[in-house]
């Protein structure tokens, strides 16, 4: 029989309950070999899933049972964990973003890089049924060729939510609804289009918020493929919506919204694909099922026995944080950027 694929588990915040409920789904295939948190979470999560609690994470990384660490930390406390478990030979899955700059992010890219570890990053959005099958659709060539797409992200977040420490700054998060937020979107819209090459961006905070990042962002995008496109993304819009992806092909236009594929044919025909869940875009920032971290998770695991990149890989996480990137550079100067360009 194969042996478990032993999990460490470092940081128990706000993120860590879909993906606690993932691995004791998974379980016994995936076995969690500790927890380890800075303050009292760590202890409270492995007394409701029944997972051993840690010494400390050195003592996790020299652990011959544990091939890879889940990182669950804010983003401000990611680079020296993936440095510590990927120096020990450990894969890395991380929650988003891996860095809280571009350059941070392609510092642990790299790391891991060196190191001969998978990388990996909790983009569980591609894994809602109806993006797998419009990305086989995409990939089949049965939507004709992509001509626009945009991407669409209503949410809501009230004061409290900004009022707790670090929330929305730059030296906790690296910035506000786009890396925080949209962020999620804007890999899936990625993982679907190809590469963004230009881009004409504008974000700001509105006076719904007090917070020092941008709650408010939009971009005119041109994709290295040719087709046009927009991003809209904010936290200020109550009482919040549903993200949604609309990708207007030749021969259909494809819209996904809250789980939900729809496929409008030019033919008059149409279909759907999926089931409408909860997204967290409202008020409760985790209103949503935990199945598709339970997803994400297993293809790590598949991913990493193989030998393989995992979907989404790290460098999947670059491209999206370069496009974030990419937006604010082009909203602080004024000009459309290049991505690319220094």
């Amino acid at each position: 029989m194969t042996q478990p694929f032993g999990i460490a588990v470092i940081g128990a915040g706000m993120a860590a309950t879909p993906h606690a409920r993932a691995l004791a789904e998974l379980s016994p295939d995936i076995a969690v070999r500790g927890v380890w948190t800075r303050g009292d979470s760590g202890a409270a999560m492995a007394a409701e899933y029944g997972f051993p609690l840690a010494d400390s994470p050195e003592a996790l990384a020299a652990d011959p049972s544990v091939d890879a660490l889940l990182l669950l930390t804010p983003p401000d406390a990611r680079t020296d964990p993936v440095r510590l478990f990927a120096g020990a030979g450990k894969h890395v899955l991380s929650e988003k973003p891996i860095g809280r700059t571009l350059a941070e992010a392609e510092e642990v890219a790299a790391i891991c890089a060196d190191a001969g570890v998978q990388l990996g990053v909790v983009f569980q959005h591609r894994y809602r049924a109806g993006s797998v099958a419009l990305q086989r659709m995409l990939r089949d060539g049965e939507l004709g060729t992509l001509q626009m797409a945009r991407a669409d992200i209503p949410w809501w977040r009230d004061q409290g939510y900004y009022d707790a420490p670090g929330r929305g700054t730059m030296a906790r998060d690296g910035g506000g609804v786009l890396i925080s937020q949209a962020i999620h979107t804007l890999d899936l819209m990625l993982s679907l289009t190809g590469p963004v090459r230009t881009v004409q961006g504008l974000a700001a905070t509105t006076g719904l918020h007090d917070m020092e990042c941008e709650d408010f962002a939009t971009a005119g995008l041109r994709f290295e493929n040719g087709a046009v496109g927009s991003v809209f993304a904010t936290t200020a819009a109550w009482p919040g919506g549903a993200e949604s992806i609309r990708l207007d092909c030749s021969k259909c236009v494809a819209t996904l919204q809250s789980g939900t594929l729809r496929i409008d044919w030019r033919d008059g025909r149409t279909e759907t694909v999926g089931e409408e869940a909860a997204t967290g875009g409202g008020a409760d920032p985790m209103a949503f099922p935990h199945d598709w971290h339970r997803d994400l998770i297993a293809g790590f695991v598949d991913a990493a026995r193989a030998g393989r990149a995992p979907e989404p890989s790290g460098q999947d996480a670059l491209a999206a944080q370069g496009l974030i990137d990419a937006i604010l550079r082009s909203s602080d100067t004024g000009r459309a950027i290049q991505l690319g360009d220094s």
